[in-house]
């Protein structure tokens, strides 16, 4: 029997590449294996019923068709669920697809879903609501907002926002709980990472693993703007939490008192809220994702020492 999988796609999305898609589809996809349906979203967050609704009524895999908003509107209808999660990036940034290894190229990413290789990975809560990759308070939030707002996409954008914007922006004073330990401070922005990247390979928590049931605080002080060509080598070299302006903390569970920026951003949306209070939570496992085969051991490299050890102990047999 065929599997149901089911392509949700966001027709609004990034930079326009998901109109080729249902064309990929038939060219791809394979139909000796799947029984594909296609759904477009038509409001935001529409993408979210829809996964829940799939998910409900038999659909094996879900394939979110978009940037990490889209993907994050699928995840929400998919935690705890069997039903698969596929990913073709159609974004701006595609931060979750390049820290899966996922192919920004359609036709390839249709072939990652033809081998169909899933695995578990953790996503995480903020005041209850879920996101897979990576959230933000502070600058980071301005930006998103501003962004999203844009007419046009891509890095150029990004950049020019944050150009425009960095000289005069005040960074704010923070108290968190990290795991119970309070910490103050100061800060140009502070992530939540469950991924390892903002988008267009800008490596904000080096160390993050999507299945460690962790979460990875980056604390980012301002540089200033003579030392700015060196934070961003930091940024694109894979090497962000060395730089002299980072502080990192790995958590389960993280608190921010005190509120008062009243913008949050959640996998590149920008949200708005009137919390005095966010709490980050991990919830282990409970995403089934779709991912390259061959780089199932970088994304998650425990399965790599777990493989070795299963070696090991049948060798001993």
């Amino acid at each position: 029997m065929k599997e149901k999988i089911l392509f949700i796609i966001n027709p609004v999305s990034g930079i326009g590449k998901q109109k080729t898609v249902e064309n990929c589809l038939d060219k791809c996809l394979d139909k000796t294996r799947f029984e594909p349906q296609v759904a477009y979203t038509e409001y935001a967050h529409h993408a979210t019923e829809i996964a829940r609704n799939a998910a409900q009524s038999g659909i094996n895999t879900v394939v979110a068709v978009g940037g990490d908003g889209s993907i994050n509107d699928c995840v929400r209808g998919l935690i705890d669920t069997d039903v698969r999660l596929g990913i073709i990036p159609a974004g701006s940034g595609n931060g979750l697809a390049r820290c899966l290894h996922i192919p920004l190229n359609t036709e390839k990413a249709i072939e990652v879903i033809n081998n169909c290789k899933d695995i578990n990975m953790d996503t995480v809560c903020v005041n209850n609501i879920p996101y897979a990759s990576i959230a933000g308070v502070g600058f980071d939030a301005l930006i998103a907002k501003q962004f999203t707002g844009s007419t046009v996409r891509g890095f150029q954008t990004y950049l020019k926002l944050v150009l425009q914007d960095y000289l005069n922006y005040t960074p704010r004073k923070y108290t968190l709980l990290i795991d119970g330990k309070e910490v103050q401070t100061e800060a140009l922005f502070i992530s939540f990472s469950n991924s390892n990247q903002f988008g267009y390979n800008a490596v904000v928590a080096p160390k993050a693993l999507v299945n460690d049931g962790l979460l990875d605080v980056s604390i980012v002080k301002k540089v200033p703007l003579a030392l700015a060509p060196l934070a961003v080598q930091f940024l694109f070299f894979r090497n962000f939490d060395k730089s002299p302006w980072v502080k990192t903390f790995e958590a389960r569970n993280v608190k921010v008192l005190g509120f008062e920026d009243g913008l949050i951003n959640l996998d590149g949306e920008a949200v708005e809220t009137a919390d005095s209070e966010l709490e980050f939570s991990v919830k282990p496992s409970s995403l089934n994702v779709i991912i390259p085969d061959e780089k199932r051991s970088e994304v998650f490299p425990g399965e790599a020492k777990i493989a070795e050890l299963i070696k090991q102990i049948k060798e001993r047999l």
